[in-house]
C-alpha cells in the first residue's frame, strides 16, 4: 500500500493571511486542496522514488462580515435578505462544506487546517474533536471551562445546561483525506450578527466570545498564539 511507502510528515505551514474577503480565502484554500489531492492521485501510481511528500498547512485569518451555508444546511436559516445584507455591510455564500449556516466576521480567529491525515490519523470524527480539544485547552488558560455537546460539533460553555453557548464552530471537508475549511473561534467577535441567522441551525442555543465570557476585549496575537500551541501539542506535529 502506498501508506507504507511515504514517510509521515508531521511538519505544518503556517501562514496569517489576516483580514481577508472570503472568497479570496476560499480560493487560496481550494488551490492547496487541489494541489494536495492531485500529489496523493500522483502517488497511487507511483514508483517509490516517485513519490512525493505531502504537506499540511494551517492557514488563519479574520473575514469580513460573511454568512457561509454548509452542503447539509437549510437557506430558510438565513433570517435576512438581500436588501439587508447589504445594508450590515455582509456578503453571503453557499460552499462545500459540512454543516449549516454560520457566521464570520471581524474578532474572529478563523482556522483553515489543509492537511493529509494519512500524515496524522485517517478518521475525520477524531480529527473534530482534535481541534475542539485545541480550543478547550486554549480556553482554560482564560480560566474557562468549556467542552461538548453530544451529536453537536463545536465548543460549548455550561454545555450540560439550558444556557449553553457556542464559542466556536465546525464545518469541513475531506478528499482522499485532505482536508479544507475548518473552524470559527469567536474572541472579540460582534455576536450581534448572529442575530440575523439560526447558527448552525440550532434555534434553542446561544452564541459567545471570549470578550463577553471575560467582560473585555482580548488581545488576538495572544490567543492566536495560545491556539497555535494547543493544536501543535494536540496533532503532535511542528510549525515549519
Amino acid at each position: 500500500m502506498i501508506e507504507e511507502k511515504v514517510m509521515k510528515n508531521k511538519q505544518v505551514l503556517f501562514k496569517d493571511l489576516g483580514l481577508i474577503d472570503y472568497k479570496e480565502a476560499w480560493d487560496y484554500q481550494t488551490e492547496l486542496f487541489d494541489d494536495l489531492v492531485a500529489k496523493k492521485i500522483h502517488n497511487r501510481k507511483a514508483s517509490e522514488e516517485d513519490v512525493k511528500e505531502t504537506e499540511n498547512y494551517l492557514l488563519f485569518c479574520e473575514h469580513p462580515h460573511v454568512y457561509t451555508l454548509g452542503k447539509s444546511g437549510s437557506e430558510a436559516n438565513l433570517l435576512i435578505g438581500e436588501a439587508i445584507l447589504k445594508q450590515k455591510g455582509a456578503t453571503y455564500y453557499k460552499i462545500n462544506r459540512g454543516g449549516d449556516i454560520t457566521y464570520h466576521g471581524p474578532g474572529q480567529i478563523v482556522g483553515y487546517p489543509i492537511f493529509d491525515l494519512d500524515n496524522f490519523f485517517t478518521d475525520i470524527h477524531k480529527y473534530l474533536r482534535y481541534l475542539e480539544e485545541a480550543v478547550i485547552l486554549t480556553l482554560k488558560e482564560y480560566g474557562i471551562t468549556a467542552g461538548r455537546i453530544q451529536g453537536q460539533t463545536g465548543v460549548w460553555l455550561d454545555e450540560e445546561l439550558p444556557s449553553a453557548r457556542k464559542i466556536c464552530a465546525l464545518g469541513v471537508k475531506s478528499s482522499r483525506w485532505i482536508t479544507m475549511h475548518g473552524f470559527a473561534f469567536n474572541v472579540n467577535t460582534n455576536l450581534d450578527y448572529f442575530n440575523n441567522i439560526v447558527p448552525c441551525g440550532i434555534s434553542d442555543k446561544a452564541v459567545t466570545s471570549l470578550e463577553q465570557e471575560l467582560g473585555e476585549k482580548q488581545d488576538m496575537k495572544e490567543v492566536k498564539s495560545k491556539l497555535k500551541k494547543h493544536l501543535s501539542e494536540v496533532f503532535e506535529f511542528d510549525f515549519v
